[in-house]
Order: structure tokens, then sequence, then C-alpha cells
């Protein structure tokens, strides 16, 4: 991929924390969100995409403001980051995620009807230029933007934790085809490797990210679980505050 330019507007202005060098007591303080999280719920608690962008807000001391386009639902002055999570069975040693990252519909942008007649580098071009418009968009607002990754095992007792810089992606720099399920598949002309995936139906968009060897890893010891008279004592709970309407 070409190197970006240096932008004299963007380095007036210094993220809080390098890229992946998360603030103090981060680890800490997510494996403490956690556990609360499975001593309340137990052995079916979730942590979903808009519970991660909540806590990750309150781990970095910005603001949590959900987001329909999904690229800026936390932020901090002139920063922004879209927050995600996957699941793996080894957060930790995991090399390759795959992101969903939108529903980018050719049908809905650009008014394409026959989409399966349509030639394969054509169709991903005008799904990369969906992409990179809402970038763009985003980053008239913000001077840096970023995508936080949350990689969570099925119990929630291993996570690891990454970010990347939400880029634009130059469409003459890939290449594309239909694969044997008819979801059109995007690769790399440098390296040849398949880096994005549309499905036509329900036009999802998904991205193949490289997961860092700086990633954060941690595990937690699985927390007992509250129990639940004993919380409602604990807060003195009272008939009279449930008014029958």
């Amino acid at each position: 991929m070409a190197k970006s330019p240096k932008l004299r507007t963007v380095e007036k202005y210094k993220p809080p924390y390098k890229l992946n060098k998360f603030p103090n007591n981060f680890a800490v303080g997510l494996g403490r969100e956690v556990v609360y999280l499975l001593a309340s719920r137990g052995k079916k608690a979730r942590l979903e995409g808009q519970d991660w962008e909540e806590v990750f807000a309150r781990l970095v001391g910005a603001d949590w403001k959900p987001s329909n386009v999904g690229l800026d639902d936390v932020v901090l002055e002139q920063m922004a980051w879209g927050a995600k999570t996957v699941k793996n069975r080894r957060p930790s040693t995991v090399s390759k995620i795959r992101l969903i990252s939108g529903r980018n519909s050719p049908v809905y942008s650009f008014g394409d009807k026959e989409i399966s007649e349509c030639d394969p580098n054509e169709l991903g071009e005008k799904v990369l230029s969906i992409w990179n418009e809402r970038v763009s968009a985003i980053r008239k607002h913000y001077k840096h933007l970023r995508t936080v990754v949350l990689v969570k095992s099925n119990d929630l007792l291993e996570l690891a934790a990454f970010e990347f810089e939400t880029i634009l992606y130059p469409a003459d720099q890939y290449w594309w085809q239909w694969n044997e399920r008819n979801n059109l598949e995007g690769y790399s002309l440098s390296e040849d490797r398949h880096i994005f995936t549309w499905q036509p139906h329900g036009s999802q968009f998904t991205i193949i990210e490289d997961v860092p060897k700086e990633r954060l890893a941690i595990k937690i010891q699985e927390p007992p679980q509250l129990d639940r008279d004993a919380v409602l004592e604990s807060i003195k709970f009272d008939p009279s505050w449930v008014e029958v309407l």
C-alpha cells in the first residue's frame, strides 16, 4: 500500500496515547468491567458491540456517542474510534479476524439493479467507494480516526484488544472475483491477498484484518455469581419502589 503523506493539520493534534499503547490501568479496568459482567449475569453474560463501545469510552475517558455509521462511536476531543467485537477461541494468539464493516449497497448508493451481471472489478470499486465516502465524511470532523477491536472467547475469560488506523482503500490497488458462494471477494494487487468480502444478499461488507503481535491480551479468573436476593437486600429494596399503573 502506498505510504501516507504527512499532514500538518493532523500533526498539530496528538492522540491521547500512541496506537495500541493503551492508558495505564486499561488492562485492569477492562478485566474489572468483565468480572462485574460475569458476576452479575453469570455464564449467559454477553459483551456485544454497544456494550464494548460504552466500556471502552469509560476506560479512556471519552464520550460514548453511538453512531449509525459505526466509525465514530467513541469521541475524545479531535479523535474518534469505531468499536467492534469478534469471537475467537484464542484471542491472545489469533493472527487474523474478519470484521463486519457495514452494509455497502450499490443498489441504494448507485441505483444498480442487476448485480449478478456486473463486472466484479467495477462492482468491487463501487463497494469500496461507499466505504471510502463514509471514512472521508468522518475524517472531516476529527484529526484522528481509529478502530478498536475486542477479541473475546465464548466464556469471556480470555480477551484481546488492539487498534488500527481507519483508512481509505484506493480502488486501483485491489482486484475482485466471485467465489463459490456467489460472494464478491477483493484481493490486494501487491500481495494477492484476500482482504474484503461482500455479500450481495444483505450487502454486508467484511474486512479481514491482521491482529498485531503487540495486542493487549488478558485472562480473567471466573468470579462467583452475585446472589440476586442478597443484592436486593444490600440496596434495601422495598416493594413500594414498584408502582402498578
